[in-house]
Formats: structure tokens, sequence, C-alpha cells
């Protein structure tokens, strides 16, 4: 196939729109109150304007088939026949998707977990022995020809078949889903022959899982598919993009194949892999120098030499940002209140679009063409590298000096003996992990308070009557330890970005995290510090409402990272450090008024755990450092929660018990408990609360099925050190639901303690 090579391009775009459109669309269809012609009618327009937006600013190739309603990867096993049986009696198509996708109330959902080391999740395929794979090309197609009638230089965009499997699960007892891969190849080389014959110039299979360790055969299985792929007659032009890290043995390998192009991540790796691969000669270089997944200005001047460096290496090469646009906001455009200095580090999707567009003119024309931009982004990192607000001395000095004390808390079985004095409470102790439903009530209040309607001491007595009627609620369904709701946080980052200093936080960066999940990612620019107080007053004000433990409700030091545009001019672990002090003042003025069981959620513990072994154990270190700096100033009678959610925990096992929190609660509902036989193999002797039920479904599962969760449990866990509680936060669910849910989860929690 010989094809005409694009110069400038992204791997992919958002798709909720810059309002968050589709979010609200799909919402309202779940509920009923919007019809699929209507909900596909936005979906088109946000597609429309997205290509138009992309083809106006230069791009010579587009990605198409990057919309989603929920996830890519759930996408691609609707297209490869690879939805699970249970769904199939689902009659409705769309229903049938979204049913996979969120389960309804007779059929639980796919299991979701991180996409990689980002904090998008996706919805992890089930290959089961059964499993015939069979080509659905509908939703490939029909953007298609959507984006060819608009006149955009159209590129599909699939996830590719070794990253589907590697990141699929097998159930009922078929073998590895990455060995079914010679079937699943035929099925794409269907695809492949389809969109030729329609005369598709490109086509983009995304491998992401190539810059891992997860398959220890990657080298060879790569070969093996685009030799098999390359191959095929009256197909596209293939270009397999790669991202989120360097690769090692699988580029060779992927240079050796008959694909006529191939994607680097050049912000996640390097280039001297690159001149040793003679193969490169005779293929398209889609070279990742604008960092997709965060927000800093790119400096022109080195990427722009990166890419000279290059033409030397390979037949043609081309301009395109690291991975997906999907992690970052839209635009700057709608940010009103940025300082101009803050402003000028800065770029959101629209204005990477134009770093690549411009890179793209200066390797064609030459450095002089873009003097201008190149200029301006010079004056930019010289900005950002004096500014006063990123050099806190007084900050650096507190960190060394409790870090050379080592300060520590005590053993953790006299912690137990202290706490079990203190709290006196029963076994199989009832909990929630800490948000409740964002009423419409509160979303009113919070907008009329910044538009101005209504003043703060307002805004307060509403928020203190939402959460006297969640405190109210949790003693009449009976749990042991409340919590008060977090009716005041718009978010568990978010909200304290707003009260540290070194956060900037957005008023419309919305970034999607799942399905409608959207969040405003808080911009970490400078040395972090906590000017006052965050939570103490909300805490003490439920606790004085009832005399049940209230947990004091804290996010994490790597979580706060995580879910953060982070500072790239510092290392991560510096900056860990600082956001980590913080959190340690917060529990030690939380401790001072009588609050007796403070949560440090740390749920992207394992989001950010590089995706190279060599690179694992580092990060732990300074991860599990950060977590007991900012626990280390309680005294032992002043009990430690920790939360995780929704990642694959293998990984992390022994971190997790490292962590040493007193108790930790742990998403366990989609996974059928199989994460304590792995924490009891890694010597965890602390409480447990493994979620006994899924928050993300609108199920409402009964007291029965709750039961046995919790007995199967208790086969790995003794009743002493086992805590009942869902998976995560109960913020996006529905009052009504959270009430019968909890209600069942009382009872099931009463029934086994005396069963």
């Amino acid at each position: 196939m010989t094809a005409r090579p694009f110069t400038a391009t992204i791997l992919g775009s958002p798709r909720v729109g810059p309002k968050r459109e589709l979010k609200r669309a799909v919402e309202k269809y779940w509920a009923g109150r919007m019809d699929r012609t209507s909900l596909e009618s936005v979906a088109a327009t946000l597609r429309r304007d997205t290509w138009e937006a992309l083809t106006v600013a230069g791009l010579d190739s587009v990605p198409v088939n990057t919309f989603s309603y929920y996830d890519q990867v759930l996408d691609t096993a609707v297209m490869v026949g690879a939805l699970p049986p249970r769904f199939a009696d689902v009659a409705d198509e769309l229903d049938r998707y979204f049913a996979a996708a969120r389960g309804n109330d007779e059929i639980p959902p796919l299991e979701m977990t991180k996409w990689f080391d980002t904090n998008y999740h996706y919805l992890v395929p089930e290959i089961g022995a059964g499993l015939h794979f069979g080509l659905n090309a509908a939703k490939v197609l029909g953007e298609l020809d959507e984006a060819r009638a608009q006149k955009v230089p159209a590129r599909p965009v699939i996830v590719g078949p070794i990253t589907f499997l590697a990141l699929s699960k097998a159930v009922d007892g078929g073998p590895a889903p990455i060995q079914r891969l010679p079937e699943l190849v035929v099925v794409y080389g269907e695809l492949l022959r389809l969109l030729g014959d329609r005369g598709v110039e490109w086509v983009q299979l995304d491998e992401p899982v190539l810059v891992t360790d997860v398959l220890d055969n990657a080298a060879e299985l790569t070969e093996e598919t685009y030799g098999l792929l390359g191959r095929l007659a009256n197909r596209p032009a293939v270009f397999v993009s790669t991202y989120f890290g360097e690769l090692t043995d699988a580029l060779p390998a992927l240079a050796r194949t008959p694909v006529e192009a191939i994607g680097v991540d050049l912000v996640g790796g390097g280039l001297s892999a690159l001149a040793a691969i003679p193969e490169l000669a005779d293929k398209l270089l889609v070279a990742g120098v604008v960092d997709g997944r965060n927000i800093w200005r790119t400096d022109l001047e080195a990427a722009l030499g990166r890419l000279t460096m290059l033409s030397g290496c390979a037949g043609h090469v081309a301009v395109s940002t690291s991975c997906s646009t999907l992690h970052v906001p839209y635009s700057l455009d709608a940010e009103a209140d940025l300082d101009p200095a803050l402003r000028s580090w800065l770029a959101f999707g629209s204005e990477k679009v134009a770093e690549v567009v411009a890179l793209a003119r200066g390797l064609r024309e030459g450095r002089e063409a873009i003097a201008d931009e190149v200029a301006a982004s010079d004056a930019a990192i010289e900005s950002r590298r004096a500014d006063p607000r990123l050099n806190n001395g007084d900050v650096r000095s507190r960190i060394s000096a409790i870090t050379a004390s080592g300060a520590r808390r005590g053993p953790a079985g006299k912690r137990l003996v202290a706490q079990q004095a203190r709290l006196e409470l029963p076994p199989l102790p009832t909990t929630t992990i800490g948000s409740y439903p964002q009423t419409s009530a509160i979303r009113a209040a919070r907008a009329e308070l910044r538009a101005g309607t209504i003043d703060f001491a307002e805004y307060e007595r509403r928020m203190k009557a939402e959460i006297a009627d969640v405190i109210k609620l949790q003693e009449a369904l009976d749990l042991d330890v409340l919590v008060h709701g977090e009716p005041e946080r718009n978010d568990m980052v978010q909200y304290f970005a707003e009260q540290l200093d070194g956060f900037f936080a957005t008023q419309n960066g919305w970034v999607q995290s799942y399905g409608s999940r959207c969040v405003r990612p808080p911009i970490l620019y400078g040395d972090v510090a906590r000017p006052k107080p965050m939570t103490v007053d909300w805490i003490t004000y439920a606790q004085s409402l009832t005399s049940k433990p209230v947990k004091g409700m804290l996010t994490g030091p790597v979580t706060i990272l995580a879910w953060s545009f982070v500072r790239d001019d510092q290392p991560l672990p510096d900056t860990a450090a600082q956001v980590a002090l913080a959190i340690r003042d917060e529990t030690v003025d939380l401790q001072a008024a009588g609050i007796a069981i403070i949560q440090v959620d740390e749920p992207a513990l394992r989001e950010l755990l590089p995706l190279r072994a060599k690179d694992k154990e580092a990060y732990l270190r300074w991860a599990v450092d950060a977590f007991r700096l900012a626990t280390s100033g309680v005294a032992d009678s002043t009990q430690i929660h920790t939360h995780l959610c929704y990642s694959e925990f293998g990984e992390i096992i022994g971190a997790i018990a490292d962590l040493d929190a007193d108790v930790t609660s742990i998403e366990a509902a989609r996974s059928h408990m199989e994460v304590l036989a792995d924490l009891n193999a890694a010597g965890f002797g602390n409480s447990v609360g493994p979620g006994v039920y899924d928050i993300h479904s609108p199920r409402v599962p009964g007291v029965e099925e709750m039961a046995a969760s919790l007995r199967e449990a208790l086969k790995s866990v003794p009743a002493q050190r086992l805590w009942v509680n869902p998976d995560c936060g109960l913020k996006t669910r529905r009052t009504d639901e959270v009430t019968a849910s909890l209600r069942n989860l009382v009872a099931a929690a009463h029934q086994v303690r005396v069963g």
C-alpha cells in the first residue's frame, strides 16, 4: 500500500464536549429524559465540531473513531464481538452497551480499572472459553462516513489487538486472553480489508501495552501480528501508535514488519534507540514531542532540535502529541481567571494542536518560519524559571527537619489496643468511604456562591443542613462509624487545591475520568503550603451532632499528585513531600479538635506506578514515604484509615502493607474479593474493609448478596480485622439508591455477626 505521509496530527481527542455536552446528554438518556435520536444528535454535533477545529487548525491527518459514549476499550469489545453472554438478552444495542458499562438491576457490569498510569478508567473485557470473535464495524464505518462527508482527512483509530487482549481478563475457565491473538488478528484483517475497499488511506492501531512489561514476549507477538496484518492485500497504510513510555524490544520488531508508520512517545521516552534501527529508513516516524498528558507549554526550540535529529533516522517524520489529548482540557480560552504569567506557561488541547502544527512547519520550512512562536516559548520558560512561587524555603526546611527526625507512629499492635479502648466498636464495624450524593440543592448552592447571589455565611448554613441530614440518615441506618458526607467539596482533590498555596484550580478545565464522570484537575505549579486548616470546622460540626465517631476525610499526597497537572521542573518525590506536609498539618489539627478517626485516601497509589519494572521500586518507596509523612504526626490512639479503589492491586500489595494504615478500605466487589488473598500473602496484618458492593452501578444489591461477599471475605480475614463498607464514595449515586444499599449493607453485617 502506498500512502501519502502526513506531517501533523494528534493521536486522539476528547469527546465529552468543551461544556460537557455529552455528559449531560448521556445522563439524561439514562434517566429517560432524552430519547436516542436526540442523544445521537448531540454526539454527531460534537464529532463534527471536533473534526472541523482540527482541520482548520492545520492537521493534515485527523483521528476519527475516537468518539465514545463511554469508553474506547468497551467500543472495541463491541467491534470484535467480545461482550459477555450475560448482556445478550438486552435487546436494544445502545442499552446493551450501557449495561456492560454500568450494569442494570439484574446484570452486573464489566470490571473497571485505570488506563495504564492515567486517571482515565477503562472497562475490562471478559474473554471466556466459549467466546467467538466476530466483526461489527458499524461504528468505525459510520464515523468514517461522517468525517469524509465533512471533507476531513480522516484516519480511523482503533485499540490494537495486542493491547486489547493484554488488558482483558479470562473468565469461565478460558485461557489467558493473549493466547486468543491469532483468532483476533483474523477479525482485524477483515476490518482492514473493509477500510481498504472504502479507499481509506491510513488507519491507526493503538498499542500502548508495548511500552510496558505486561507481556514477556511482546516483541515476538508484535512482529508476528503486524507481519500478518502488514502483508494483507487491499488495506490502508497502517500506523501503529504507542504512548505513555518508551518502546524497547518491540520497536525493532515493529520496524521489521511491513507497517508504514510507527508512533513513539518522545515525552515519556528517548531518542537513543531510534538511530540504531535501519528499517526505520522506510517508515513514517510519528514523533510525539508535544506532551498530550500534561498542560505545560512545549519548549519549541528543544522540540524542533529533537525533530531535526530524527530526520536522519526515518524515511519521513510527522509531528504529533505524545498521546491522545483526551487527558487534557479543551482550551485555555475558557479560563478567564488565569494570571498572565501562569497562562503563558500553559497549553491545553487546542494550544497543543497549534504547537504540533507550528513544529511541523518548522521542520518543513526551517526554524525561521516559526521564529515568533519559538520566542514566545522561550519567554514563557524563563518567566516560569524565575517565579518566586516555585521556591518556598520554609516548606523545604520543614520537610528536611521532619524527615531527618525519622518520625514514625508506634507499632501496629500497640496502636490497635489504644484505638479499641478509645472507639469501642463492634465486630465487623460498618462505615462508608466518605462522600454522599451531591444533590441538586448542593450543586445549586455552590453555583449561587460562585455567582455571588449568596454569601459564604448562607452557603455554610446550607452545607451544615446537608451535613445534619447525612448524619441523621447514617444514625437511622445504624452505621457504626459516620462521615460528614462532603457536601462542601466539589472534588476530592480540587477542594484541597483551592486552599493550598502552589495550586491553581481551573474554572472549566474538564477532563473525562470514565463514562460521564468528569474532573477538573488542578494545576500544581509551585511549592505547596497550607495557610490554614481546611476541613476542621466541617468535621467538628458533624461530630457535634452525634456520639458515634465521625471520620475526618483527607486526600493523600500521591492521589493529589495523580489527579492534578503537576509541575515538571522538579522530581515528583520532592513535590509529593510538600503535599504530604500540608496533609500532615491537617491531621494534627483534626486530632487536636477531638477527631478519633482520620481517613487519608490514596485511591491513585496504583495509578502512578511506572509501566516498566525497573522503575517501580523507587516509585513505591517515595509514595509510601509520602503517605507516612502525611500520617505520622498523630498519636497511636488516633485511627488512620486509607482507601484504594478501581485498580489492579497485585503489583502494589507490598506497598499497601507498608503504608501501615490502621484500616485500609479497598475495591473488591467487581473483582469478587480476589485482592484479600494477595494481601494475606504479602503479610498484611492490619484491618481491611473490602467493598461489598459496587457504587458505580445503579444496582441495589440484596442483603444475601452482600452477606455472601462478607462470608467470602472472612475466609481470608478474621472478623476482628474486617470492616464493612461500599467500594468507593457515594457522590455519584442517588439518595434513594444509597439509602437502600446501605440498609442492606448494615443488615448483611448484622446477619454475619450473629451467624
